[in-house]
């Protein structure tokens, strides 16, 4: 779906001159953990995903609708930046790599792979780090459940956060060094809209970022250790499952991106591939 496309959604009437707000599709990464999946626009929204499973109502759908369809961003604190997306190699971790006058940072989005059954629990984690200066980024949470359709509570600990709705809970894990409190993070929620927002500045080689999890219970801090740990068996899953490959001809890059994306649309406790990422979406309006 293209931003010309977008039409009617939610009883919300797209106009004209609001099109500008809706990003391409191609302005997308995807990433997913075999159960379920989101899109990462470039400049460093989650504006679409589903939890627990690919066809479960929406949790983020920005893409849909600017105004009561949720997203998750985290970009500079600043309107000057160039951004570009790019993948770790041989994997499905999205690298959205922010340039300013000031330096360069970068946000890593991955969910680590569910290899189980099915469950009710995923992560959705994004690190964030800086390869050269300093840059103040900016982080906004503003999940809008059932389709913007269900409303939810927010409490904040001393750790994180904690998004309550009818069917499903969402704990947002800061991840900092042991000791810091989350009046160091600052994370405050933004007035009338039941969600969060902060910004922190790191320096070059610092890491920082957010752990946002399905069913996750208590808040606590993750520690760049730990965040890293995870990206790296991420990264070492999806290699390993790559390498099985006996592919050796032409074009061989682009034919392990296009079987990783495949992979990232098939639902793992049966095995079915799914039409779309998006394959969620209502069919009718208001539905």
């Amino acid at each position: 779906m293209c931003a010309a496309t977008v039409g009617i959604w939610l009883g919300v009437t797209v106009k004209e001159e609001a099109v500008a707000r809706y990003p391409n599709i191609s302005d997308h990464g995807l990433i997913g953990d075999l159960q379920t999946a989101a899109l990462v626009s470039t400049d460093g929204v989650v504006d679409w995903f589903c939890c627990p499973r690919f066809d479960s109502p929406s949790v983020f759908a920005s893409l849909l609708d600017a105004e009561r369809g949720g997203f998750f961003k985290i970009a500079p604190d600043r309107d000057d930046y160039v951004s570009r997306q790019l993948y770790l190699p041989d994997s499905a971790i999205l690298v959205t790599r922010f340039m300013t006058p000031d330096g360069v940072g970068e946000v890593h989005d991955f969910m680590p792979v569910i290899t189980g059954g099915t469950t009710a629990r995923h992560q959705l984690v994004r690190n964030i780090r800086v390869v050269r200066g300093v840059m103040r980024f900016a982080v906004e949470i503003q999940p809008h459940f059932d389709y913007g359709r269900a409303s939810h509570e927010l409490e904040i600990a001393e750790e994180g956060a904690v998004f309550r709705s009818p069917d499903l809970e969402l704990t947002v894990h800061g991840i900092a060094p042991e000791g810091t409190d989350v009046k160091d993070l600052g994370i405050h929620p933004v007035r009338d809209s039941g969600g969060l927002r902060w910004t922190r500045t790191l320096r070059e080689g610092e890491i920082g970022g957010v752990v946002v999890e399905s069913m996750g219970g208590t808040p606590r801090l993750i520690t760049p250790e730990e965040a890293r740990r995870l990206q790296e068996e991420t990264e070492l899953f999806w290699r390993g499952w790559l390498h099985r490959s006996q592919y050796r001809g032409r074009w061989r890059e682009m034919v392990n991106r296009s079987a990783i994306t495949l992979k990232l649309m098939t639902y793992a406790p049966t095995g079915a591939p799914v039409a779309a990422p998006t394959t969620a979406l209502p069919e009718q309006v208001g539905a």
